[in-house]
């Protein structure tokens, strides 16, 4: 899964949430990629496509050509072709998928570097050591400059698999000249720098988060295109506007404003423009609020500000017509319309699954059972009391052969009072006194 070379962590371990490919995402990488024609085989004539996409840090890909390097397979750390030197990246797409992603981003094949092998032992621990430096390295550069009162912020950085090169991605509201910058580095780090200016999106695609939705951000999970994201897509769909609540992680407009705006546009078009005043028999009534989806537009009178009366699109373009001619119509809402029944929601909470308070109800817990005393009893002395508790009339006779219980030991018992009182009959006479 995605979680075995997840980019969070580098290095061929986890070091995200540690979901081993659990979540949504299938794994913690920037931009994965399902491979939905991996199990599909080659038509006759026709050659594999002989590229491949590496993954790099975070969000940074880049395609390249496989020349010697057999048996590459997703997921495997490769050593490409880098200025100056070489690099270390996962492999994260192969076969015809990347024939398909080349055509959809318009990227040329003329050019392309190649893979050199895969990554040695010696590789993955040069590449893990420099790896371990980025943060440190980050810190350091950013104190660096705030001493040149540079009015740019260091977001990120990269080093080259070998060590020759390290990437300094940044954002800066305008033109920074960081030419004395780059020499500090230089001396600090010993190696070749490179100032890479990025946008505010592009810093959230590679850093990654949390939305307000409770998901990964879609730029750091999925999304690559960044649309330009208007007001007017809020107003649309009758949100506030609150840059506060528009706003995303990267500051700018939530590129998910986009997704159901054509959706808003096409139900829209059946609606009149500028909420215009109705004029009835009754007075003058004023827009309050619309239900797009639903097709209804909410009225009130001004003798009655606080009912709001639900009137279909339909009956609201009828009435506008009706006022232009100069007339007013009945009511807002005709008798046959205000007769309909009102249709019941079909989902009933049954089980009362959705009670918030379910379970705030403590468990009672069942009384134990006060054991019999006559259970303590064992042997045959048990069986016979109870056939005698089923059945008192019932003559029992001990087989056992203890010495206890036999005929011989038995004492002498007086004849049984053939007289004597059963149930609820008459009492026997007392005996004469003498």
């Amino acid at each position: 899964m995605g979680c075995t070379n997840c980019s969070s962590g580098r290095g061929g371990l986890p070091a995200g949430c540690k979901n081993n490919g659990a979540c949504g995402v299938n794994g913690c990488n920037k931009l994965p990629v399902f491979d939905w024609l991996a199990n599909m085989a080659m038509p006759d004539g026709m050659a594999a496509c002989d590229i491949v996409e590496v993954r790099f840090k975070n969000s940074r890909k880049d395609f390249f050509k496989v020349s010697d390097v057999a048996g590459l397979v997703v997921g495997d750390a490769v050593a490409v072709d880098a200025s100056p030197g070489h690099d270390i990246g996962m492999i994260s797409m192969t076969g015809e998928l990347v024939r398909l992603q080349l055509k959809k981003l318009n990227h040329s094949n003329d050019g392309l570097k190649s893979v050199y092998r895969k990554a040695r032992p010696a590789d993955m621990e040069r590449w893990e050591e420099f790896i371990a430096k980025e943060n440190s390295t980050m810190m350091r550069a950013r104190s660096i400059a705030l001493e040149l009162k540079l009015n740019m912020k260091i977001s990120d950085v990269e080093y080259q698999g070998d060590g020759n090169k390290a990437i300094f991605y940044y954002t800066a509201d305008d033109r920074v000249d960081f030419r004395e910058l780059i020499r500090h580095l230089a001396d600090e780090f010993k190696v070749r720098v490179e100032m890479r200016q990025i946008g505010s999106r592009q810093e959230s695609a590679r850093l990654g988060g949390i939305g307000s939705c409770g998901r990964e951000l879609c730029c750091s999970t999925w999304l690559r295109d960044f649309r330009s994201v208007n007001t007017s897509a809020a107003r649309y769909q009758q949100l506030s506007l609150n840059p506060q609540k528009l706003a995303g992680q990267c500051g700018k407009l939530k590129c998910c404003l986009n997704y159901e705006l054509d959706a808003y546009v096409d139900a829209l078009k059946v609606f009149p423009e500028n909420n215009p005043r109705l004029e009835t028999l009754r007075g003058a009534a004023y827009h309050q609020k619309t239900d797009i989806f639903k097709g209804v537009m909410f009225y009130t009178y001004s003798d009655d500000p606080g009912n709001f009366i639900p009137v279909p699109v339909e009956r609201v373009n009828a009435i506008i017509e009706i006022n232009k001619t100069g007339e007013k119509a009945e009511a807002l809402i005709s008798i046959k319309e205000a007769l309909k029944p009102i249709k019941q929601p079909d989902y009933e909470n049954v089980v009362g699954q959705d009670s918030l308070t379910r379970f705030d109800q403590l468990k009672t817990k069942k009384k134990k059972k006060k054991k019999n005393p006559s259970a303590q009893t064992a042997g045959p002395e048990r069986e016979i009391q109870d056939v005698q508790r089923q059945n008192p009339s019932a003559q029992v006779i001990s087989n056992s052969t203890e010495p206890g219980n036999s005929d011989e030991n038995r004492p002498n018992r007086p004849p049984r009072n053939k007289n004597k009182r059963k149930g609820n009959g008459p009492r026997p006479p007392k005996p004469a006194e003498s």
